[in-house]
């Protein structure tokens, strides 16, 4: 069953129950910390937000990084990874995008990036092993990297933004709200099958 509040909630005793809104209960969420942590603005109201690591993969990094690069781009100033999608994967072939795979190899080598060869990994599963972490935060390209269940906060965006604000500037957003969904069927079916 899924639920869905429009209002704060807290999980107290095993269940859900409205929480007060306060400064102090957003302030004591993960999610505020993590942002908190990357915020270079000194205001909680318009974030300026600084990552730990970006990725891109084969279908948005080509356009990611000629647009960085024409904007006077001349190293990457984070580890910013190179890697390819599963879905260039699924080609007759094994790949559709080698000239992509080259030109990201020529990339990372000459701006400082971390090159993943097609077949090696995808991007899900490297961000995953190699810059997921507890307080980290990762920008992706298009919906990629979501990290949550590590305590790590990943934002995937869809390339323009990411195109404008390049592997080199702040990216400038408002504080929002933060949404819980739970699944309490499935926790209470999967436990009832476990035992």
């Amino acid at each position: 069953m899924i639920t869905i509040h429009n209002q704060g909630m807290t999980w107290q005793k095993g269940q859900l129950v409205p929480a007060e809104k306060s400064q102090a209960g957003v302030e004591a969420t993960m999610a505020y910390s993590i942002l908190k942590a990357h915020n270079t603005s000194g205001s909680m109201e318009r974030l300026s937000l600084r990552f730990d690591a970006m990725a891109s993969h084969d279908i948005t990094y080509v356009g990611i990084i000629q647009t960085a690069r024409a904007s006077g781009l001349t190293e990457f100033p984070l580890p910013y990874v190179l890697t390819n999608c599963h879905n260039s994967l699924c080609a007759v072939g094994g790949t559709i995008n080698e000239d992509d795979h080259n030109f990201g190899l020529s990339a990372a080598k000459k701006y400082g990036g971390e090159f993943v060869p097609a077949h090696q990994s995808v991007i899900h599963s490297y961000m995953r092993e190699r810059y997921a972490a507890p307080g980290k935060m990762i920008l992706g390209s298009d919906s990629h990297t979501r990290y949550g269940a590590y305590g790590c906060m990943a934002i995937g965006e869809g390339g323009p933004f990411k195109d404008t604000s390049g592997p080199s500037l702040n990216i400038l957003i408002k504080l929002v709200s933060t949404v819980s969904i739970v699944f309490s069927g499935l926790i209470v079916a999967v436990q009832a099958f476990m035992s």
